[in-house]
C-alpha cells in the first residue's frame, strides 16, 4: 500500500478543489496552501513518482485516477471533521482550521465512528437533532466551564 505522508494529503486536496475551478498551476497550489511556488515544485516532483499527479513542466498539475481516489478519502475525512466540529458549534473558520488537523491525526476506526456519528445527526433524526443543538447551543452558551478547562 503506497504512504502517503500528511503534506502530500494536503497537496492531494487543494490540487483536488482548485481543479474543479479550472487549470490548476503551481502558483494556485503555493497561494491555497500559503507557500511559495518554488516549494511546490519538490512535492509535485515527488507525487508525480508516485504516480498520484501529472505535472507538466510550466504546465497545469492534473491528479491521476490514483490521485484522485486518494483526494476523495482526503476529503471526506476533512468534510466529516468539519462537519462535526460545527454540529457542536465551533465557528466555521476555526472548524476549517481544525478539520485539517484532526483528519491527519487519528486513527482510521476513530474516524470511521466520527464518520458514523456525523452522518447519524445529518440524516436520521433532523427534528430530534435541531432540538439537541439548541440544547447544546443554551447549554454552550450558559456554561462557565469553558474558563475551567482552559
Amino acid at each position: 500500500m503506497l504512504k502517503v505522508t500528511d503534506r502530500a494529503e494536503d497537496y492531494l486536496r487543494v490540487i483536488d478543489k482548485i481543479s474543479k475551478q479550472g487549470y490548476v498551476g503551481t502558483g494556485d497550489v503555493a497561494a491555497e496552501l500559503r507557500i511559495k511556488p518554488a516549494s511546490v515544485f519538490e512535492m509535485l516532483s515527488r507525487l508525480q513518482k508516485q504516480g498520484l499527479i501529472v505535472h507538466q513542466k510550466y504546465g497545469s498539475v492534473t491528479l491521476t485516477k490514483k490521485g484522485q481516489n486518494i483526494a476523495n478519502v482526503i476529503n471526506k475525512r476533512h468534510e466529516t471533521f468539519l462537519r462535526f466540529l460545527e454540529i457542536i458549534l465551533v465557528p466555521h473558520d476555526t472548524a476549517i482550521k481544525d478539520a485539517s488537523i484532526l483528519e491527519h491525526k487519528l486513527d482510521y476506526k476513530t474516524i470511521l465512528q466520527f464518520s458514523k456519528f456525523v452522518d447519524f445527526m445529518a440524516l436520521e433524526r433532523p427534528r430530534v437533532i435541531k432540538k439537541w443543538r439548541e440544547f447544546f447551543k443554551y447549554y454552550s452558551d450558559g456554561t462557565e466551564q469553558d474558563v475551567q478547562i482552559l
